[in-house]
């Protein structure tokens, strides 16, 4: 099952967090949030769609998530778990960690946004830069 969210660039875009990534719904976004990589979301935890939470929440299933900007794309693999919330009404964000929140959609990562290539990080500081933050779950 595939499913993507639209996102937007902003110039406060640092994206050197080591341990998550996050894209959010809030247009908003100060220097201090290092771990996002789009704003302007077009859904969060709670936006999606119940077999994919359903999924998701299987602690079998393989999760990919691309972030696709221009013709760059940044592939990170994760695990789900049974005891995901996925309510939160304006974020995702993935996790290394095995932290569990309303926000987090997965755990267990093996990338965090401090990865996500410069030259990606260069054109998400634009704000007329679009992006795609695809999940795929097996």
């Amino acid at each position: 099952m595939r499913f993507e969210i639209q996102f937007s660039g902003h110039e406060n875009i640092r994206s050197n967090h080591q341990k998550t990534i996050e894209i959010t719904k809030e247009s908003h976004l100060t220097p201090q949030g290092d771990c996002i990589v789009g704003v302007s979301a077009t859904a969060s935890c709670a936006d999606l769609p119940q077999e994919l939470k359903d999924k998701i929440k299987n602690p079998n299933s393989k999760i990919t998530f691309s972030i696709s900007v221009g013709t760059h794309e940044f592939v990170i693999e994760g695990k789900g778990h049974q005891d995901l919330i996925l309510t939160h009404e304006e974020d995702i964000v993935i996790r290394k960690s095995d932290f569990i929140c309303p926000r987090t959609l997965a755990i267990k990562c093996d990338k965090a946004s401090d990865l996500l290539p410069r030259e990606m990080v260069t054109l998400l500081r634009n704000p007329d830069t679009r992006g795609i933050f695809s999940i795929v779950v097996d």
